[in-house]
């Protein structure tokens, strides 16, 4: 994929979870940062469960997936 993509992906990704997680996004950056996060997360939990993404399309999913696995990590770190 090229870093383009992944880039458009990781902010995507990002500003979703930031809406299915907290109701708003986390700016442009955080955006990018947790979807960035969240699409090597998502990677490694799909390729644990033997899921490989097809497409641009398979790529957000699994970058949301990720993100919102990494938001919900660093908010269960954060009450500790």
């Amino acid at each position: 994929m090229s870093l383009l993509w992944f880039l458009i992906i990781g902010v995507a990704a990002g500003w979703l979870a930031g809406q299915f997680a907290k109701g708003r996004g986390f700016g442009l950056v955080g955006d990018l940062v947790v979807g960035v996060i969240g699409a090597m997360l998502g990677g490694l939990i799909f390729r644990w469960l033997g899921i490989w993404p097809v497409g641009h399309f398979g790529h957000l999913i699994t970058a949301i997936v990720g993100a919102i696995v990494f938001v919900a990590i660093v908010r269960m770190v954060k009450r500790v």
